[in-house]
């Protein structure tokens, strides 16, 4: 084998992970959040801005509040998982430069005077941490059921503020009952991989 990660981690992350459709009655706990944050928080971004900021939907009156802006296929499954994650994306990323790029004197500023480069730094390093999120989850045992249908305006009025924009909703626990589809095609490498 090619790769150093044992069989049984690959198949915990890639090989046998898939999108969670149902979920048990089982909670997620404060302590497996901070686990899997624990790990994810060292996977790489740009100039280490980390924007990805986690809003997680505990109270029933945020749920059904949350529940009302998904897509209609995406609403029993929402109501019923035992934790949602809103994972947004903090366009002020650039304020904490300071702290976790300190030897970039000025990174901060160049942000700050360049709204649309801000933005786009924001959201493609915020869509990397989604994914490491996601197998964040996966390592702690749990199954992720991430989604793009929902009304954004609205979860970002509901939930976030001007400063941050909501980049996937995530269902968390340990799958139900009937959990997964049948699993669909990969592409072959020599469909996806180029040498040049």
């Amino acid at each position: 084998m090619s790769l150093t990660l044992s069989p049984e981690a690959q198949a915990l992350l890639f090989r046998d992970a898939r999108t969670a459709n149902t979920f048990s009655d089982e909670p997620v706990t404060e302590e497996q959040v901070r686990a899997i944050y624990d790990l994810v928080k060292y996977a790489p971004t740009a100039m280490n801005g980390q924007p990805l900021r986690i809003v997680l939907v505990r109270s029933a009156e945020a749920r059904d509040r949350l529940v009302s802006l998904m897509a209609p296929g995406n609403q029993a499954k929402t109501a019923a998982a035992p934790l949602v994650a809103i994972l947004a994306a903090d366009l002020d990323f650039h304020e904490e430069l300071p702290k976790v790029f300190p030897h970039a004197a000025g990174a901060r500023e160049r942000f700050a005077a360049d709204e649309a480069s801000r933005a786009r730094t924001a959201t493609f390093n915020a869509a990397l941490q989604v994914g490491y999120f996601i197998l964040g989850v996966r390592a702690a045992g749990l199954a992720a059921g991430p989604m793009a249908g929902y009304d954004t305006d609205g979860i970002d009025k509901e939930f976030l503020d001007d400063a941050h924009t909501v980049m996937a909703v995530v269902n968390i626990g340990r799958p139900g009952e009937n959990a997964w589809f049948d699993r669909l095609p990969r592409l072959p490498y020599d469909e996806v991989v180029t040498t040049v």
